[in-house]
């Protein structure tokens, strides 16, 4: 029998007393009627009226055919099997929870059962449509456990297939790797969240995906190497719809220019609406994760990348406050955590990503963790002079739900990206001087306001004190722009293809 029937219009019109006894849905029952046992009265229930409701009583057809959460307006004992009906009203009531069970099994634990929430997501051909449809708590997989591929076994398979010309790939191979990443991806997770979607990038021989899928997540793999794309679709077969898989770069989404675009280049609105991914707003739960090793090469620019997305809530943050998992390198990820002080790795990204992101380091890896396409089996490790860099980090950027506000909104938040460059451009620049050049009122004041001394640098300051200036300079609306037609001297990619 279908999980959802509902009652017939005549139920939902009763006068407004015993319409609003109780609003509960059988869901929700529990210790929450304990609270609600005393409103059935079962004098008023009696007499014609309560003949009269009996008859209106939805017919058992209309129950199965339309199937819905009950609403209750009985008291505890109408739900129960061990009680004897206290009213008509209770009596009615059970007579409709049993038009939905069948004959011998009695009513109120199959009515948990059918009337219970709807299942989570399901990646169907188009993915997780229905974003609204979502299960509570930690997902299971609905297929026999699938086979983890030994190390060696995932070795052979990169030198067949991925053994190439640059660019240069990492790939997790170990089992206990991959066991620890998915693990790491739960934690911090509120058991009772909505469940997440997984959007995996650069999967290569699957080890990580088997894991996660073992682990009951619902994945989207997106593979911009061809050869290994069978071997994923096969994979995808025995994951009964808990896996898609995307020809698609995730790390070239968005390219600059107008046109068609053949895979594994693509546009994430054409990518998110293929797979049913919906816009969700900006205040509400993380709606996607992307879990994947940010290629060696160009990865300032990359980062550079994702980070004007961010501001601009244009890609991937188009559909919400998604949440990045990425393995960058650990000279990387010391400088987008540097606090003010350090005058050396403070750069404009510390500031910017602090202010737009919780950052946390969920695992440190070294680098021969991780198996490579290079020709000669070799690490490839990038030098470093000023950091130490023997690790890939896997850290996890959450967007704050109240980075934008009334005066830092997606329309002027370049102006405060390009601001914090101008004044990081020289960490030992007096931050008084910078803003005698930007407001007419005077960077005095403005360091008045926020109770900052007036000889600070811009090396000093913090990322949310960057954040309180510029809001005070767009309320003044005293902030004179001119300096941002000045040749901005450091380099990022904002749009850039690779």
């Amino acid at each position: 029998m279908a999980a959802s029937a509902s009652f017939s219009p005549h139920l939902r019109s009763r006068p407004p007393r015993e319409a609003s006894a109780h609003p509960l849905a059988p869901a929700q029952l529990g210790s929450e009627w304990t609270s609600n046992e005393a409103t059935c009265d079962p004098a008023a229930d009696s007499g014609d009226s309560a003949r009269r409701r009996r008859r209106e009583a939805v017919p058992e057809t209309e129950l199965g055919a339309r199937a819905r959460p009950l609403k209750s307006s009985g008291c505890r004992a109408c739900w129960s099997a061990s009680y004897p009906a206290r009213s008509p009203t209770c009596g009615m009531l059970r007579s409709a929870v049993a038009a939905l069970a069948p004959s011998g099994l009695p009513g109120r634990p199959l009515l948990l059962t059918a009337l219970s929430l709807s299942p989570g997501k399901r990646l169907s051909s188009r993915g997780p449509a229905g974003q609204s449809e979502q299960r509570r708590g930690p997902a299971k997989p609905r297929f026999p456990p699938l086979r983890i591929p030994e190390e060696a076994e995932t070795t052979r398979l990169v030198a067949e297939k991925a053994r190439a010309p640059p660019p240069l790939r990492r790939f997790i191979a170990c089992p206990d790797l991959a066991r620890a990443v998915a693990s790491s991806l739960q934690s911090g997770r509120r058991s009772e969240g909505p469940e997440t979607v997984v959007l995996e990038c650069e999967p290569g021989p699957g080890v990580l995906t088997r894991t996660l899928l073992n682990a009951g997540a619902h994945v989207i793999a997106l593979e911009s190497n061809k050869s290994f794309v069978p071997d994923l679709e096969s994979l995808k077969e025995k994951a009964d719809g808990q896996l898609e898989v995307v020809h698609c770069d995730f790390f070239r989404l968005d390219p600059m220019g107008i046109g068609s675009l053949k895979p594994p280049f693509m546009y994430s609105e054409r990518l998110f609406e293929n797979l049913g991914i919906l816009t969700v707003p900006w205040t509400a739960d993380v709606p996607l994760k992307v879990i994947g090793i940010v290629p060696q090469r160009k990865e300032r620019n990359l980062i550079w990348k994702l980070l004007y997305a961010l501001y601009e809530r244009s890609s991937i943050y188009k559909y919400g406050r998604t949440e990045l998992n990425l393995f960058v390198s650990e000279k990387e990820y010391k400088t987008l955590v540097a606090k003010p002080g350090e005058t050396r790795i403070y750069q404009p990204l510390s500031v910017l990503w602090q202010t737009a992101c919780d950052i946390q380091l969920l695992r440190m890896e070294p680098w021969p963790s991780f198996l490579t396409n290079s020709k000669n089996g070799g690490l490839s490790i990038p030098k470093s002079v000023l950091l130490q860099n023997d690790h890939l980090c896997l850290i996890r950027l959450t967007p704050r739900k109240n980075l934008f506000t009334d005066s830092l909104t997606t329309s002027n938040s370049r102006i405060f990206v390009v601001m914090v460059k101008q004044c990081l451009a020289k960490s030992k620049t007096k931050l008084i001087d910078k803003l005698n050049l930007w407001s007419s009122q005077g960077g005095k004041e403005l360091l008045r306001q926020l109770e900052i001394p007036e000889n600070i640098t811009t090396g000093s300051l913090y990322p949310e004190q960057y954040k309180s200036l510029f809001e005070i300079m767009e309320q003044a609306n005293e902030f004179d722009q001119s300096w941002l037609y000045d040749e901005d001297s450091l380099e990022d990619s904002r749009g850039i293809n690779f």
